[in-house]
């Protein structure tokens, strides 16, 4: 990174799950939001405190959802008010990409 901002400090329900000290992922899917988050992050669209927040709200609003489901919404929640891109155009292409024939899942 081009910062030295950590990602996340291992402080409670805002760390991403780890096992062994690595960052655990129970779908490929899950790798990609985290890593969309990393490279967003990275090229300056918000800081991770910014996004911290977000996944903070997320996961009191939905206490009982996995983790990634929370991530993904504070990352959806925080392009649109970033301007990066609205709900309805997020919708659209998870509608796009749940179209694909199996095996195109990237």
């Amino acid at each position: 990174m081009s910062t030295n901002e950590p990602i996340f400090a291992d402080d409670g329900a805002i760390a991403p799950p780890r096992r062994n000290g690595e960052l655990v992922f129970e779908a490929p899917w899950e790798s990609r939001a985290f890593g969309v988050a990393a490279a967003l992050r990275e090229r300056g669209l918000f800081t991770w405190d910014e996004f911290r927040e977000r996944l903070i709200a997320a996961i009191a609003e939905h206490e009982h959802e996995p983790y990634y489901a929370c991530w993904q919404l504070a990352l959806e929640r925080l392009h649109a008010h970033k301007g990066v891109c609205t709900p309805a155009e997020l919708e659209a292409r998870e509608h796009a990409l749940a179209a694909r024939p199996a095996g195109h899942d990237h």
